[in-house]
């Protein structure tokens, strides 16, 4: 992944360097559990692990002869252990290593990404409960509908990134999967006691039945939570540009001092933030269609999906830990305008009480729902095609002013009648709350 995207933790669990660092944890590992065997003497052991160290640069320059990484991996290892480099890698396949240590790799990445869900789900809770009385009209179709509030709005959000949350850590649990099984998965050179010590030891779950590899549907898995996580921000993202709209103007991105939106026109204010999040969302479902790919594989394993992984799982992880911090930044300091809000509710001339008045004629006169349905949709769209408000040519009409007193018309556009449940979908914002101190309690 490029630099502009790569923040510096997520970065440094994608070095090279540490992802040699994990597989000589796992090569280590092993060979402790070789030594409790008596294959390994104990004073060899001691030598791996106070000289053993990792160099990218020698690791490199072997492998331009090798061709081939694990070799030239263990070779620098060795060379770096001196003769006792000798018991490195006994009984071992590559992807024995190689899978375990991207276990440990995918890992570390999940729990970041999961801290990261975390906290933007806190500032989702506080700015849904902030704005939870700010008025504005909901839209489908992208036309009125009826008001809603921007707390409301907030809150489906924070619920949405709570559901990826949960999907996203169910993913990262079963990729803590490791192996050991050898060439085709038989234990032809390790014993299965062997990999269950080891995983133990690295708090990895045992594949109950790998073949020369663990298999690609907890990869996928991982990919396709990441991606609907994405793709959840992209919504958040297409809202906000939505409805900082110059026509609409009820949201707008922060904008900072210094800040430049065109090098054309000085007057421009771009949602260029959300934009981002919705190009690279796409981004990452790519990753994942790649990940179900990979799962095909011939017989016991081939290594079509090597090559894309090498791309597809730091730089997936990579873009949901800088998108979620950066949604994270934007919904804080989203800046919100309620008296736009209040005026667009007014320039829809009261249409979106159509629905009240409907069920008013229906409930309270009596009236059948074919004919009160033709009543209001009728003064409806003169409404909106003269620009005079709906109320107003409501009680012209006879039909209405015979059904429905003044009083009882009033009370159809009456918003608050509207937004009356609202704090209770708010409230339902304790269960996030408490699912929160609950998951620290457990750390």
């Amino acid at each position: 992944m490029i630099r502009r995207y790569t923040l510096p933790e997520m970065g440094a669990i994608w070095s090279e360097e540490a992802r040699f660092e994990h597989m000589l944890r796992v090569e280590l590992a092993v060979s402790r559990a070789q030594a409790r065997r008596g294959r390994v003497p104990q004073d060899a052991i001691a030598s791996m692990e106070a000289r053993a160290t990792i160099d990218v640069d020698r690791i490199e320059e072997l492998e331009r002869t090798t061709d081939h990484d694990v070799i030239a991996f263990v070779s620098q290892v060795a060379e770096s252990i001196g003769p006792e480099g000798r018991y490195l890698h006994l009984g071992l396949t590559s992807s024995d290593v190689v899978d375990t240590a991207l276990a440990l790799q995918l890992r570390a990445a999940g729990e970041l990404l999961l801290r990261d869900a975390e906290r933007l789900i806190e500032v989702l809770v506080s700015r849904a409960r902030t704005e939870a009385g700010t008025v504005m009209m909901g839209r489908t179709h992208s036309v009125h509908a009826e008001p809603t509030t921007f707390g409301l709005k907030l809150a489906g959000w924070a619920f949405e990134v709570d559901r990826g949350r949960r999907r996203l850590a169910d993913a990262i649990d079963e990729i803590a999967t490791g192996k050991l099984s050898g060439p085709v998965g038989t234990y032809s050179h390790l014993e299965p006691e062997v990999e269950t010590e080891v995983m133990a030891e690295l708090e990895l779950r045992v594949d109950q039945a790998s073949t020369q590899i663990v298999q690609r549907d907890r990869h996928a898995a991982l990919l396709t939570a990441i991606a609907i996580l994405g793709g959840s921000l992209e919504r958040f993202a297409t809202e906000i540009r939505n409805l900082q709209h110059t026509e609409i103007g009820e949201v707008m991105e922060p904008f900072k001092a210094g800040q430049k939106g065109s090098s054309a026109m000085p007057h421009k204010r771009n949602p260029i933030l959300s934009e981002r999040v919705a190009g690279l969302a796409r981004v990452l479902r790519g990753y994942a269609a790649t990940a179900l790919e990979n799962q095909p594989l011939w017989h016991e394993r081939d290594i079509s999906h090597s090559s894309a992984e090498r791309v597809i799982l730091p730089d997936a992880t990579i873009l949901l830990d800088y998108l979620l911090q950066k949604v994270t930044g934007l919904v804080r300091d989203l800046v919100v305008r309620p008296e736009r809000m209040l005026e667009n509710i007014e320039r829809g001339l009261g249409l979106h009480a159509s629905s009240r008045v409907l069920l008013a004629l229906v409930e309270h006169a009596g009236l059948s729902r074919e004919l009160a349905y033709e009543i209001v949709q009728r003064a409806s769209l003169a409404a909106a095609d003269e620009r005079r408000p709906l109320r107003e040519l409501l009680a012209l009409e006879p039909a209405v002013a015979r059904s429905l007193s003044l009083a009882d018309l009033d009370a159809c556009f009456d918003d608050a009648r509207h937004l009356a449940h609202v704090p209770e979908v708010i409230a339902r914002l304790e269960t996030l709350t408490a699912a929160k101190v609950t998951a620290d309690a457990r750390r």
